[in-house]
């Protein structure tokens, strides 16, 4: 008998143009979670890779105040241990679908910032934000600034968990992920390679078997995903 329950992921909206003044913009909505995305171009690179030819691909991630069911203050000057590792993780992440050395010796910044925050904020941040990346770099072909599409590969992320009866469901929301024993939030390409995978058991340890179950389960969900990518992108 399957693990597996769920393999269809919450309503998938991407929304892009929202932000008339950066290189790339999309609304990224997954149920309720929805974030904000911009991407912007700098014209140069961290002083450590100065003079090597290759650009950067670098992420900022936040969570307005009232995203949550209680007001979160905002960080002023000092970000905090989860929001660093978010946006590090979205870093990462698109820097490994794209070839820097055909991005040129500039900079792409890609903010997120989460407006409603119903679970799975990460991976609607990096789904979002490969669209926002996207569309800045067809920008910079189109100025003629590069002449060769850097991506090497669609990138998209969700959740999948393991519920106490354990069963496997894909695209949790808060309430599901509070409850779930195990949550895993998985970064994959188009063609089936992982980028990061992060799983932790809350409750019980979870096998083998189940692993293997919440990759599939994570693998089939994000086709949907990716679907939604390449509407929005060839709209």
């Amino acid at each position: 008998m399957s693990l597996i329950e769920r393999t269809q992921p919450r309503e998938v909206r991407f929304t892009k143009n929202i932000n008339p003044y950066a290189k790339g913009s999309v609304m990224a909505e997954f149920g309720n979670t929805k974030v904000h995305i911009t991407a912007s171009v700098d014209e140069s690179v961290p002083p450590f890779l100065r003079g090597k030819g290759q650009g950067w691909v670098t992420a900022e991630y936040n969570m307005l105040p009232s995203s949550t069911h209680t007001r979160s203050n905002r960080e002023r000057g000092k970000i905090g241990g989860r929001t660093m590792e978010i946006q590090r993780l979205i870093g990462r992440s698109l820097r490994s679908v794209i070839d820097l050395e055909k991005l040129g010796e500039r900079s792409i910044t890609i903010d997120c910032d989460v407006l409603v925050a119903d679970g799975g904020t990460r991976t609607t941040s990096i789904s979002g934000a490969f669209v926002a990346l996207s569309m800045a770099v067809q920008s910079l072909i189109n100025e003629g600034k590069i002449t060769e599409n850097p991506i090497k590969e669609q990138l998209g992320a969700l959740s999948v968990g393991i519920k106490l009866d354990g069963k496997i469901i894909a695209d949790l929301n808060y309430e599901e992920d509070s409850s779930c024993g195990t949550d895993m939030n998985i970064v994959m390409t188009s063609t089936g390679r992982f980028v990061e995978v992060q799983g932790t058991a809350e409750a019980e340890p979870f096998s083998k078997e189940q692993m293997l179950a919440l990759l599939d389960c994570a693998e089939e969900a994000l086709k949907v995903v990716f679907t939604a990518q390449n509407k929005v992108l060839n709209a």
